[in-house]
């Protein structure tokens, strides 16, 4: 089995190599001739008017005789008596289920601009509805794990034993399809979907992850991308080792703009004035948990996981507070334990989109395969970074013991582009601004607007009405603002959150924000 997973690994390296290094005139033409899309209502509650299909693709892109698989789509249709076409949608990852994002943009554009649009939502290869879907190792992440920062020798055995056992079973459930799981492979399936759509043209607005999959998307077929739409943006220069270390310094000061204001709040809270005494108490809390896991359930590696979605939303802040407080003033461990269950706990979804994550990330580029070069660069990132690094660097370690061989990511650099629009907070945590700055720059006539002070990732339909202004300006018109300097345009921030008005609240009250971050999940 190691010898075939190797040439098949070699064959769609060199052919990879070659889709990156091909200029934007050799973009690839399609594998498979669609038949017409069959729609049926699928709609939920809060968005009734999802309707679902799916369409088959190649496996392999290059050979479309082949193997096919299974896409999962949504749509909720235009009402307008013209459409500008398929607005595809994605909320990023790797990993994450699009189905949702559909009915949610349809819902919270303005309805002008959404009623001509398709907006069409999709399960990438490998996620959710999509067949097959993945799982190399269901309850990867059941309670309680090794604590994440290696202090001992014993623990970071445990770790490794971990990412190894996880590397193995993603080998032994798929090694036939693990060559196939990658940003290209993916970009491919999006145009298999325009076509199948029927559309000469492919509007598209991804959030994170999925601003790399629009920015490659439009390097291999820029003459098919009619409006497009990045926020929270990848930086394709570090792909993907390089772009984790910089998210660990990223996500510290998240934490460290947390605990700040937790500390202006001291009245609700009772954790202390001073920014650092509160970090004291958090770090103890840690440090307690390790010896003693809260409700037997939340140990040192459950309370990360448990305050990383502060890092990437600030609208979590409160019931996070909530639960800090109470484990360290009143000694109750049950609202940690609930928090844990809200935000941290992976089940057989989470699980899929971890699996797909893995086989996408570790098979995009190149990782080192010696665990010192690890073990060095993490050590160094977390004197400066101590809260989430070594937490990040075991849930990216089985990429050091990956069976495939690793890709050369795309140059996503373009001047074949019509105006393209981009969103970047400044204090991003999962995607630094340093990203946005980066592909403005490789997209030759983008349009940047940048949230200043903005602490959030995803930051359009998240309640900023400036932001949102020019995205409905610019899905409705085409056009871009246009100024001088690093940005073409600046909005305020959204006011930070207030403590809850009711305290042990069941989780944070649902806003447009909640929803959007509840759609796009962590990690990506």
């Amino acid at each position: 089995m190691k010898k075939r997973v190797a040439a098949v690994c070699g064959a769609a390296t060199m052919v990879a190599g070659m889709l990156a290094a091909a200029p934007a005139a050799a973009a690839p033409t399609l594998s498979v001739q669609h038949a017409a899309l069959t729609w049926k209502d699928c709609g939920t509650k809060n968005y009734p008017k999802l309707q679902c299909s799916s369409v088959r693709v190649p496996l392999d892109h290059d050979r479309p005789g082949g193997e096919q698989i299974t896409l999962a789509l949504s749509r909720v249709r235009h009402t307008a008596k013209t459409s500008q076409g398929p607005l595809l949608v994605n909320p990023g990852g790797p990993g994450g289920s699009g189905l949702t994002l559909a009915g949610f943009v349809a819902h919270e554009l303005p309805k002008s601009v959404a009623a001509r649009y398709d907006v069409v939502g999709f399960d990438p290869r490998g996620v959710g509805k999509s067949k097959p879907a993945l799982n190399c190792r269901p309850k990867h992440f059941a309670t309680v794990r090794p604590p994440s920062v290696p202090s001992t020798p014993a623990i970071e055995r445990a770790d490794l034993d971990r990412a190894r056992a996880f590397a193995k079973a993603c080998t032994t459930k798929y090694a036939d399809v693990l060559p196939y799981f990658d940003t290209v492979s993916t970009v491919r399936d999006m145009d298999e979907i325009r076509a199948a759509l029927g559309a000469p043209q492919l509007n598209y607005f991804g959030y994170s992850y999925g601003t790399y999959l629009g920015a490659v998307y439009a390097k291999l077929y820029p003459q098919r991308v009619r409006r497009l739409v990045l926020d929270s943006i990848v930086d394709p220069g570090g792909v993907w080792y390089d772009d984790n270390l910089g998210q660990d310094h990223a996500f510290n000061a998240r934490h460290q703009a947390f605990l700040a204001w937790v500390a202006r709040h001291d009245a609700t809270y009772k954790l202390g004035k001073d920014p650092a005494r509160v970090e004291a108490e958090w770090y103890a809390m840690r440090d307690a948990v390790q010896k003693k896991p809260a409700g037997r359930t939340v140990g040192a590696a459950e309370l990360e996981d448990t305050f990383l979605p502060g890092g990437y939303f600030n609208g979590y802040w409160p019931y996070l507070a909530e639960a800090f407080a109470a484990y360290v003033k009143d000694k109750d461990p049950a609202p940690l334990v609930a928090a844990y269950k809200k935000l941290g706990a992976v089940d057989a979804s989470g699980d899929n989109g971890y699996s797909v994550y893995t086989a996408v990330q570790c098979r995009d580029a190149r990782w080192p395969r010696n665990w010192n070069q690890w073990r060095d660069d993490n050590w160094q990132a977390a004197e400066k970074a101590p809260f989430s690094t070594w937490n990040n660097a075991w849930y990216n370690a089985p990429c050091a013991f990956w069976p495939t061989s690793p890709l050369d990511p795309p140059d996503v650099s373009n001047d074949d582009l019509p105006p393209v629009l981009l969103f970047q907070a400044t204090d991003d945590g999962a995607t630094p601004y340093e990203g946005g700055v980066a592909v403005h720059r490789e997209l030759h006539g983008s349009s940047l607007v940048v949230e200043r002070g903005g602490e959030n990732h995803g930051i359009s339909l998240s309640g900023n009405a400036c932001v949102d202004r020019y995205l409905a300006d610019y899905l409705r018109t085409g056009k871009v603002p246009r100024g001088g300097g690093e940005a073409d345009a600046t909005c305020k921030k959204r006011p930070d959150p207030k403590p809850l008005t009711k305290k042990g609240a069941a989780g944070p009250p649902p806003s447009r924000g909640v929803r959007l971050h509840g759609l796009m999940g962590f990690r990506g």
